[in-house]
């Protein structure tokens, strides 16, 4: 009796045991798979912008992340044209780009974006394009609605670091031949997070620039966003400065490259540039890090004025990043390892 009694504890125990790396294993299986972003873009108006999506395509070839699309909410052609250069030039030109539609007329001048795409050698661009028409882009909110009809439940990540345009239409948009839901219903299903670069949580009378150019937009979307809303605001972006000497000595690669030349035509050199759309995106792949404090559990408020406000509530879906002065040295180093790395389509085999 006893013999089988231990026979039965060391079955069991290597049934545990197995079980227990089975789980073990699937769990480390399903924490390295990538995850699925939407990168929402006011490309132009900020040369942070292209320093955030020079980190996306490294963090596609660590296969950390899938880049479902990037919707784009700038009305000017060389914005959509300049992120097909960027795709094209990195070498992942089937990344789908989208174009606003009634857009917001209060933003920015396109001189990098405009700079870059209209650079010749010999009368032709520098930069190969892979969408030739510029009529050819599909709208923005179409694409949205395309992309997340076609991913699992609660798997997409928007990272939005531009205008809230786009965000307000999607919620107001209809069912189509893409799903039968709205747009609301649609974003609840098949998103997990809205990571946003918006507001100024410390001085009450900054109307800061991405809130300022659609107030009506973010309203609503801090309104009725139907998953967690988390906020990279101006004054975090504002303490970590990516360096002018870095743009200088860190990418002789005998290459003419579009991000480089971008914020070499944004401001005249040498400049240290506010890394506020990257910490949006940086908080998304990189949550577990430690890299940023938070807020807690709130509700972002924006009055007509472009003021943000937070108001801490147990119950609220909402909360914004913090950064000390030691994290946010770390991540300027950290932004300057993964930015100065060579695309994986120059690199010698």
């Amino acid at each position: 009796m006893k013999q089988t009694i231990l026979f039965t504890a060391i079955i069991a125990f290597i049934v545990v045991g197995c079980s227990g790396k089975k789980a073990e294993t699937s769990q480390q299986s399903a924490n390295t798979e990538p995850i699925n972003i939407i990168f929402d873009t006011d490309m132009g108006n900020d040369v942070d912008d292209a320093l955030a999506l020079d980190m996306l395509y490294k963090y596609i070839e660590a296969g950390r992340v899938n880049l479902l699309a990037i919707p784009t909410t700038k009305v000017s052609q060389y914005c959509a044209e300049y992120v097909d250069v960027m795709n094209t030039w990195y070498g992942h030109p089937d990344i789908p780009v989208g174009t606003v539609v009634n857009g917001t007329s209060i933003d920015n001048e396109d001189n990098f974006v405009r700079a870059v795409c209209q650079m010749q050698e010999n009368g032709k661009p520098v930069f190969e394009r892979t969408v030739k028409d510029y009529d050819s882009y599909p709208k923005s909110v179409a694409l949205y609605r395309k992309v997340l009809a076609a991913q699992p439940d609660a798997s997409v990540y928007v990272v939005s670091v531009g205008f809230s345009t786009n965000l307000a239409q999607l919620l107001d948009s209809p069912a189509d031949e893409y799903s039968p839901l709205t747009g609301k219903e649609l974003v609840k299903k098949k998103v997990v997070l809205l990571s946003a670069m918006l507001g100024h949580f410390t001085d009450q009378n900054f109307q800061e620039f991405n809130v300022k150019c659609d107030i009506p937009a973010v309203q609503r979307v801090m309104k009725e966003w139907p998953t967690p809303i988390v906020a990279s605001p101006y004054e975090l972006g504002d303490a970590i400065l990516y360096p002018s000497k870095s743009i200088e000595t860190d990418f002789n690669w005998g290459m003419v490259n579009p991000l480089v030349e971008g914020y070499k035509a944004y401001l005249p050199m040498p400049y240290d540039r506010q890394t506020w759309d990257l910490t949006s995106l940086l908080y998304v792949v990189e949550k577990d890090k430690g890299y940023f404090g938070s807020s807690g559990p709130g509700k972002i408020e924006i009055d007509d004025n472009a003021i943000s406000r937070f108001v801490p509530d147990a119950e609220g879906m909402h909360s914004y990043l913090t950064v000390t002065t030691e994290q946010a040295e770390v991540v300027k180093k950290y932004f300057i390892e993964l930015i100065t790395q060579k695309p994986a389509k120059y690199r010698t085999k």
